[in-house]
């Protein structure tokens, strides 16, 4: 078996005038959240192989602040790529960009909605539409068989956790 772990990013500031969507930071709260996601993910030991992670700033920073968490009595960081196709990937696309690192046993991605929330529908009811949508900072652990394609109804959803 082997386990598919995604982390929406943390809650954001709101855009300033002229700000690219990219571009935004996290707020006091989306930091608080993001180590958050961090601990209990260490504390669980869901500790992941690599990271996947979106180019978006509020991503890279989600990731960031959960690793050093993460890293608190494990010893290190997972293997990251920052990959900017993650920004807007449609549930096809991220299960692709999954395939690719197949031979991972624990890959963590780190993202944004809708993309996320509907891939977690998708590969644990076989249906994008049964999302039930994804907070801030959510995580939803899903586990695949090792060798197996991604493909719709795959996976088990073993732990779902919010802030």
């Amino acid at each position: 078996m082997r386990e598919l772990i995604l982390l929406r990013h943390a809650h954001a500031e709101g855009p300033l005038p002229g700000q690219d969507d990219r571009d935004r930071a996290l707020s006091a709260r989306g930091r608080a959240e993001a180590a958050a996601a961090g601990a209990w993910l260490h504390e669980h030991g869901y500790l992941p192989d690599r990271a996947l992670c979106s180019t978006a700033r509020r991503a890279r920073e989600t990731l960031d602040l959960a690793q050093d968490a993460l890293a608190q009595g494990s010893g290190g960081y997972a293997q990251t790529e920052r990959i900017d196709a993650i920004y807007e990937a449609t549930p096809g696309q991220l299960i692709a960009l999954a395939d690719a690192h197949r031979d991972v046993a624990r890959l963590l991605m780190v993202g944004h909605n809708p993309g996320f929330e509907h891939l977690a529908a998708l590969l644990s009811t076989g249906q994008s539409g049964d999302f039930r949508g994804m907070h801030t900072a959510a995580i939803a652990v899903l586990r695949l068989p090792a060798d197996a394609a991604l493909e719709p109804g795959i996976a088990k959803l073993v732990a779902y956790w919010m802030p």
